[in-house]
């Protein structure tokens, strides 16, 4: 079995989603409503964790979004939870674990960008910086330097959550 080596521990995870979310809240100031768009599994549950944050330190009112993207054929056609008519014209920030080669990120960007939009940014809790497309995180936890051979693995659990290179 490979060796791990803990990047994350709970509290600091906790730390940089509430970092995250005031960051989201900072650039949203302005609007009454926020959408967060959490990519399926550990997006979603990266999201669920900022829109309670946001809740404590704003009035915004937050939408929850999941989002289906098949990772091995990103070409499929993507599934959300919401109509598009539900975020046409509203602020979005497509939220998942960890940046990779920003495959997912920017089909789920593109999936977005085809219903006019007032405002759109992505967050992400590990950005490793192997990217094949031209996708940035606006929102990071944490930024590292991985080789292509090292995993990164997000584990979200009750009081357990943690971050692991393997």
């Amino acid at each position: 079995m490979p060796s791990s080596n803990k990047i994350l521990n709970h509290e600091q995870i906790e730390h940089k989603i509430k970092r995250i979310a005031y960051q989201i809240y900072e650039s949203n100031v302005d609007e009454t409503e926020l959408i967060l768009a959490g990519i399926a599994k550990n997006g979603f549950l990266f999201a669920n964790r900022i829109k309670q944050v946001l809740e404590e330190i704003s009035d915004l009112k937050i939408t929850l979004c999941e989002v289906l993207i098949d990772k091995k054929n990103p070409l499929k056609p993507i599934k959300t939870s919401l109509n598009s008519e539900e975020y046409k014209d509203r602020s979005i920030v497509l939220i998942d674990d960890v940046l990779n080669s920003g495959t997912t990120l920017i089909y789920g960007i593109k999936h977005f960008l085809e219903v006019p939009l007032k405002q759109f940014k992505t967050a992400v809790l590990v950005d490793r910086s192997h990217k094949k497309y031209p996708v940035k995180a606006d929102f990071k936890g944490i930024s590292l330097s991985t080789s292509l051979n090292e995993t990164v693995k997000v584990n979200f659990s009750k009081g357990g959550d943690k971050v692991e290179l393997i």
